[in-house]
């Protein structure tokens, strides 16, 4: 069974996103659900700092050796950090996806967005 941790939200499409930090953004990253069935990550593509971000249409994609995957924002808002780390060492959305192998920090559109996100237990029944 994938890890779900219950601190986190979750979309249908196999993200997660933090609570909102002192700064006013959350991180989003792919679950482990989603990293275990890509297989072994080889490259990110992400949005650049300052991009809106559209909820439910693709902000980048997550390339693997088995595929292509298209990345989903959760919510709308601003791109405001990128994990550079990835960059070099895409295979940390495979070794700690919910860790170092973040993907983006957003500043919410509308906070009361992150309402309508999945929790850990609605996210288990999903992948069920």
């Amino acid at each position: 069974m994938s890890e779900v941790p219950a601190n986190l939200s979750y979309t249908a499409e196999h993200e997660w996103v933090t609570s909102l930090t002192d700064e006013g953004t959350v991180r989003i990253g792919i679950t482990d659900h989603a990293q275990d069935s890509l297989g072994d990550v080889v490259y990110v593509d992400l949005p650049e700092v300052g991009d809106s971000l559209e909820a439910n249409e693709s902000f980048g994609e997550v390339e693997s050796t088995k595929s292509v995957s298209d990345l989903f924002a959760p919510i709308n808002g601003e791109v405001v950090k990128i994990n550079e780390a990835l960059e070099d060492d895409a295979a940390l959305v495979n070794s700690d996806p919910y860790g170092e192998g973040w993907l983006i920090e957003v500043k919410p559109a509308d906070e009361a967005e992150l309402e309508g996100l999945l929790d850990a237990e609605g996210y288990k029944a999903e992948i069920g």
